[in-house]
């Protein structure tokens, strides 16, 4: 069967490919290649395959070719739409740091303004002291004076009556006992004028407590005025700074308590004032300033707990931000992986700065951090500066918000140059952008 069959394909081999021979003649010898029909359907189709080949290869080479210029132009128009979107933020961040910048010396003029005000309400509080000692002084002189007086006109009535009534007996006595009249005429004399100073300085008196009534209803409007004014201060003062730290998600009643402990010397720069009311009923100007007192303390501690917590942005010079909190793309791994900071760019060498009150924990190398500095402030909070080229603090130096604490670099495991900051509370990483956010309309 085989044999056969065999045949059968060669048959119809030699119809499609009929054999053909190749000769090769020499000078002595002629020889010859014989091709047969199933030699030729593998050349043929050893052929074909190469053709295809070469043809689907230069296809894929041509579609390769026309793909990437199309890809090289989409990411060239990403490129540039990112740029300006960089650009964009930029211009944006530079006028919230302005905004922030103003607000600022808004803040601090209404602190001024307040100081100022504060200085005034104890003096005007002082004054109104005085002249509640002054008019209880003048009062009971005055009550002293009426009372002589009214003491000298009963007498002097008297004595006008028993002048009258014997006026005559007694110039006629006073003629038979050789008493000169000129005498008794200097007497009334003197009485009269006595009775008129008294009159006159009655007068005098009730004068100068109408004076000192109506010096006091001026007083107590003015204190009225820098009472709104200081209200009004508070509230405008008190507010931003109890919504930033809201804002930022701490609590404030835990953190002024905590403040509070740690400024709790007598004759620190918290001790409340209070006015005292001399065992008396306190007035309502009394608990008005008691109450103003309070919300100074307030603001007092407030602006303390704003200094150990970290709201400020460690680069003050011109940045762009190149990576925000939260999970990105690992360009070695193509995989997703949680980023725990933001990261800002600017030029090798650019300052960076402490942005809260605290104590230095880490300063030196540190796996793909590179050169790092940790912070440990107040409230639990720690922060991390990454990627540095110089190092300018001690483990255990105390910096302040602001401080010069290194400077910018690539080292670690970085692509260019930039600052990895990060901020955990209680070791957990947060959104460094959430404190910085938060303080944009207070500082």
């Amino acid at each position: 069967m085989r044999t056969r069959l065999a045949i059968r394909i060669h048959s119809a081999l030699e119809q499609v490919f009929p054999e053909r021979r190749v000769f090769l003649k020499s000078d002595t010898d002629t020889r010859f290649i014989r091709l047969r029909p199933e030699t030729q359907l593998f050349a043929f189709a050893g052929g074909s395959l190469v053709v295809a080949w070469a043809i689907v290869a230069t296809a894929v080479l041509l579609m390769d070719s026309i793909g990437a210029g199309n890809f090289r132009e989409q990411a060239k128009r990403d490129q540039t739409t990112y740029q300006a979107r960089l650009n964009d933020l930029a211009a944006q961040r530079d006028n919230r740091a302005a905004e922030a910048l103003a607000a600022q010396e808004r803040f601090n003029a209404a602190l001024d303004q307040i100081s100022v005000m504060q200085s005034e309400l104890l003096a005007s509080e002082t004054r109104r002291h005085e002249l509640e000692t002054g008019i209880e002084v003048i009062q009971s002189a005055l009550r002293r004076t009426i009372n002589e007086r009214e003491d000298a006109l009963t007498a002097l009535a008297a004595f006008e009556s028993d002048v009258t009534t014997s006026s005559v007996d007694t110039m006629l006595a006073a003629k038979e006992n050789g008493a000169p009249v000129d005498f008794l005429s200097q007497a009334l004399a003197r009485t009269a004028a006595e009775r008129d100073e008294v009159v006159a300085d009655a007068q005098d008196a009730l004068h100068k407590a109408d004076e000192l009534a109506l010096e006091i209803a001026l007083m107590k409007e003015d204190n009225d005025q820098i009472f709104r004014k200081l209200e009004e201060a508070m509230t405008v003062s008190v507010a931003p700074l109890d919504k930033m730290f809201r804002d930022a998600g701490l609590p404030t009643d835990r953190i002024l308590d905590q403040v509070r402990r740690g400024y709790s010397g007598q004759g620190g720069p918290l001790t409340p004032l209070s006015f005292s009311s001399r065992n008396l009923e306190p007035t309502e100007d009394m608990e008005r300033a008691n109450r103003l007192l309070g919300h100074m303390d307030t603001l007092n501690l407030y602006r303390i707990a704003a200094e150990k917590a970290p709201f400020a942005l460690p680069v003050k010079q011109g940045f762009r931000f190149t990576s925000d909190y939260g999970f990105r793309r690992d360009p070695k791994t193509g995989g997703r992986r949680m980023h725990k900071g933001v990261d800002f760019a600017a030029p090798l060498g650019t300052h960076l700065h402490a942005t809260a009150d605290g104590v230095v924990t880490e300063a030196g190398w540190s796996s793909g951090y590179g050169r790092l500095v940790k912070i440990e402030h107040d409230f639990g909070i720690e922060t991390r500066y990454a990627h540095l080229s110089k190092i300018h603090v001690k483990v255990g130096q105390r910096v302040s918000r602001g401080d010069h604490i290194g400077d910018m670099g690539a080292s670690g495991r970085v692509t260019g140059v930039h600052l990895h900051y990060e901020v955990r509370v209680g070791g957990k990483a947060v959104n460094p952008m959430t404190y910085i956010k938060a303080a944009q309309d207070v500082f």
